[in-house]
């Protein structure tokens, strides 16, 4: 190219970059760089850039040229709904036509699908999970694949499985590469990712084969604005009151981020009882409530969102003023990920991390749930196999004891790796031989390991913070920040009034959780000889029960693991806990339309002890008979995670005495108290609610100290 084309090609890509940007905006080198190899070379690349750097602009720009040119429409592979609405809203500013299609516009496919036949759409953004709709991937894909100008691989550290965010769907990009026509430019972009990382994705990719072929981008991840500090507090209750104390200190708005569901819950309704506009963010929530809170940060009309990991990729937020951890993320790679949101348009901005001592329990749970072990994934195989035919998930529940979450995981790498193939109304197997990389597992499990190490040793460094995570992430030019606590020798204030100390121990030890009752059977049980389907019958459905806390929760959840967490002993129930259980109960009663007229306790393998006694504690407080223990026989379904095979496992697994069905015929037709150590699933509560019914009982209320989620 001469120097004269170099030029028009870059006054044009100027043009379309202030239509994105504003009239101010001018490109940068390194992303002029990144351009010309798409544009002009029609080379791939692999751009490692920081948050904030501008990697939208670079793929946007070249859409703009590369249409100019005659080339198709550009495909974006993206991870989140959040990052697609900004990024179509961004190209529209530009003339850019960008669509998309994903779960929430469904209605919408076929009309989207002709506009891009059409020629009418410049971008097509998709998720990665559309790339194995069958629909999709059969009827779409392969036009896609020979009309595309450009593709796009958005946050691709999700490919790689040593990343921290890995997603199965992703790796399916290694099927369609190959498919694009020759000199087709391929751009994959991520913002976190080690050297590993880096080489995985360049791998799947096809990025290394020909190394002059491909630009290979690293800029540093240096973010001038961040002011990284650690504060440690003794408990729970010096932590959320410190935050209650300090959330004003900031003029602007941030994130709080805890590690679980249930910690996003606590710390939110706590926050909000001191008076803080905040509000709730995980991945349990609706979709339209998770946009609503989005929209409410974006537009300042909350101070803070307390979210899990599920508020990542894809929220834009550029003038975040803080970012504070209750609890520290398992790698400082997500760490960096998460910090990153804030202060990309702000001159400071405050990162706090305040470790909590349940961390380690919380990330040993999450590491426990990693790929299934052989023996499950040949289950999965064999049923599919002997199937005859499609089988959905649900189906597939009832032969093997995996959750819906591992389930499908495990479907989707199977899936990606050949063994299985997805089809209307469920999978299939290929047939083609599957081995199992128990091998590669380990290495990705023993990298973990070795990331939560880093984890705890930046949480004890007295050294640059900043320079840790750099180098976490393989940033050659790490070094000194000269901002962070350590740098400076700034200590965080961590006092807090006694009053709030106060208040905060009081909310966190407000016993009461509401459980929902089961409404539905799991599908397909007739499978497992159990039969049941569709709504469960008000004439033997449990009413909504009440637990004492989570078991991850913030309050009652550390006292709660201490009594029926793996591994404790049994014992009698501690006098806290049985005044705990008598205050829930006793808020509980309002809401009863009768009180229960006896109590029955739950049989229990592991901890009979504190399931009988909490029971007859409450019967005898509550002056109400104890009709004894229905006994627990046969075989443990403790290792159930999926609602089929827990409900197989407890269906025939207890057995009411004879004093228990007398004691019922005594209080026929009136209310029982159901007692157990800690509701999972659900099923066991919801069967021997059935049971009960079944022998007279009236309302079955299911109390448990602890729910597990």
């Amino acid at each position: 190219m001469g120097s004269h084309d170099v030029a028009s090609l870059r006054s044009a890509a100027g043009a379309v970059l202030q239509g994105l940007a504003g009239p101010d905006a001018q490109l940068r080198e390194d992303q002029w760089e990144a351009i010309v190899a798409l544009v002009a070379e029609k080379r791939r690349a692999l751009v490692v850039q920081r948050t904030g750097w501008g990697k939208s602009a670079v793929y946007f720009v070249s859409t703009a040229l590369l249409r100019a040119q005659g080339a198709g429409p550009t495909v974006i592979v993206s991870p989140l709904l959040a990052l697609m609405r900004n990024q179509i809203a961004a190209a529209e500013r530009a003339g850019i036509r960008a669509v998309t299609v994903n779960s929430s516009n469904t209605v919408e496919w076929d009309e989207i699908y002709g506009r891009v036949t059409g020629g009418k759409v410049d971008v097509l953004l998709v998720s990665p999970e559309r790339l194995n709709n069958p629909d999709f991937r059969d009827q779409v894909l392969p036009h896609l694949a020979a009309t595309c100008g450009l593709l796009v691989v958005d946050e691709a550290h999700c490919i790689s499985d040593w990343g921290h965010d890995f997603r199965p769907d992703y790796r399916r990009l290694r099927y369609l590469l190959p498919e694009l026509p020759p000199g087709t430019p391929v751009l994959a972009t991520t913002a976190t990712a080690n050297s590993r990382v880096v080489e995985d994705v360049a791998e799947v990719l096809g990025l290394g084969r020909d190394q002059s072929d491909v630009l290979v981008q690293r800029g540093s991840l240096e973010r001038e604005s961040l002011h990284l500090a650690v504060l440690r507090l003794p408990d729970h209750a010096h932590r959320l009151a410190w935050l209650a104390d300090h959330l004003g200190d900031w003029d602007g708005s941030g994130i709080i981020y805890v590690l679980t569901v249930a910690a996003a819950q606590d710390v939110a309704g706590y926050l909000k009882s001191r008076g803080h506009d905040v509000v709730g963010y995980s991945g349990q929530d609706d979709e339209a409530d998770r946009l609503e809170a989005e929209g409410a940060l974006l537009d300042n009309r909350v101070k803070a969102l307390v979210a899990t990991s599920a508020l990542g990729m894809g929220f834009d937020k550029p003038d975040l003023e803080f970012v504070v951890h209750l609890g520290a993320p398992q790698s400082p790679v997500a760490y960096y990920q998460q910090v990153g949101r804030a202060g990309r348009a702000t001159e400071r901005a405050d990162v706090v991390l305040i470790p909590g001592d349940d961390d380690e329990a919380i990330w040993r749970y999450f590491e426990s749930v990693g790929f299934p072990p052989e023996d499950r994934v040949r289950e999965v195989l064999d049923a599919l196999a002997g199937s005859g035919g499609a089988m959905s998930t649900p189906a597939l529940e009832c032969s093997v004891d995996l959750s819906r979450s591992r389930l499908e995981t495990m479907l989707k790498v199977l899936d990606v790796d050949g063994a299985v193939k997805r089809v209307k109304g469920g999978w299939t197997a290929t047939g083609r031989e599957w081995v199992y990389d128990a091998e590669r597992y380990e290495r990705v499990s023993s990298a973990r390991r070795s990331e939560q190490q880093a984890m705890r040793d930046y949480i004890d460094s007295d050294s640059c913070r900043m320079e840790f995570l750099r180098r976490q992430l393989d940033d050659p030019g790490a070094a000194p920040c000269g901002r962070c606590d350590n740098c400076t020798g700034t200590v965080i204030v961590s006092g807090t009034e006694s009053a709030s100390v106060i208040t905060a121990r009081d909310r966190l030890t407000r016993p009461g959780v509401v459980v929902e009752a089961k409404k539905l059977w799991p599908t397909n049980m007739s499978a497992l000889g159990i039969d049941v389907n569709g709504r469960i019958g008000t004439e033997e459905a449990a009413e909504p029960g009440r637990a004492i806390g989570r078991l991850a929760g913030v309050g009652y959840g550390p006292r709660l693991r201490e009594l029926v967490g793996p591994g404790t002993q049994d014992a009698d129930v501690p006098q806290d806990i049985l005044d705990a259980a008598v205050k829930v109960l006793s808020q509980w009663k309002t809401e009863w339309p009768e009180r229960p007229a006896a109590v029955v306790a739950v049989g229990s393998n592991r901890l009979p002890l504190l399931v009988e006694s909490t029971a007859r504690g409450i019967a005898q407080i509550g002056h109400l008979p104890f009709l004894g223990v229905i006994e627990h026989v046969g075989f443990s379904a403790s290792g159930s995670t999926n609602s089929a095979q827990r409900l197989k496992a407890v269906w025939d697994g207890y057995v009411a005495s004879q004093e228990i069905e007398a004691g019922v015929a005594d209080v026929a037709g009136r209310a029982v108290l159901l007692v157990d150590d800690f509701m999972d699933t659900g099923w066991t509560m919801t069967t021997l609610a059935r049971s009960l019914r079944g022998l007279g009982a009236g309302r079955v209320y299911p109390f448990a100290l602890a729910v597990v989620r």
